[in-house]
């Protein structure tokens, strides 16, 4: 698969961590574009951000890059953690930067697009933005965890909304916890007690 992964300036560069570990880099095209600000976030909220091998990063400012054009064919792109600036930006139809591009293109050529907006509560500028992105074709995957698996850890509350990104990638998860698989009773005893 050739796959876009980028983020914008929101709180959430865990979800943007988790996603990049959990995807094969190697069996994949993978290219990462970060906003000045999502890197900024990335230093305040996690020690140490790391971007896998294999992945292709790229500047926010940088044109020549292959999915800023149809011509260019790739599955998915996912903004994640995606900004509701970002994201009105997107659903007015601006294309002032790779990022804000790349989301305009995939529109266009009716590949697969992610949004993975965390802001809450919404007002009613961010709802109707979220209305137009669903009528022209994008996937909106808010920043929810689930706990019916019964999350232990911070990385595990993160990976059920990973896991629910994955599999709209269209990526195998093959860690994820699928209702009615297991029971949730089994996985908390299974699961190192906490204090």
């Amino acid at each position: 698969m050739k796959l876009l992964i980028a983020a914008t300036g929101a709180s959430g560069t865990i979800y943007l961590q988790r996603l990049l570990e959990q995807i094969d880099c190697a069996a994949h095209e993978v290219h990462l574009v970060m906003s000045t600000h999502a890197n900024q976030v990335a230093k305040q909220e996690l020690d140490d951000f790391k971007v896998p091998a294999h992945v292709s990063q790229h500047s926010e400012n940088d044109m020549n890059v292959p999915f800023v054009s149809g011509s260019s064919r790739f599955n998915a792109m996912v903004i994640v953690p995606c900004s509701m600036a970002t994201l009105g930006r997107i659903a007015s139809g601006s294309s002032d930067s790779v990022l804000l591009r790349a989301a305009d293109v995939f529109l266009k050529e009716r590949w697969k697009l992610i949004l993975v907006p965390r802001e809450t509560p919404w007002n009613l500028i961010h709802a109707r933005n979220v209305v137009t992105l669903l009528e022209a074709g994008a996937i909106v995957l808010p920043a929810i965890p689930s706990f019916y698996s019964r999350p232990g850890s911070v990385d595990a509350i993160v990976d059920t909304v990973v896991w629910r990104i994955l599999d709209q990638i269209g990526l195998p998860n093959p860690s994820a916890y699928r209702w009615g698989h297991k029971k949730a009773s089994a996985l908390a005893k299974s699961s190192p007690k906490k204090n």
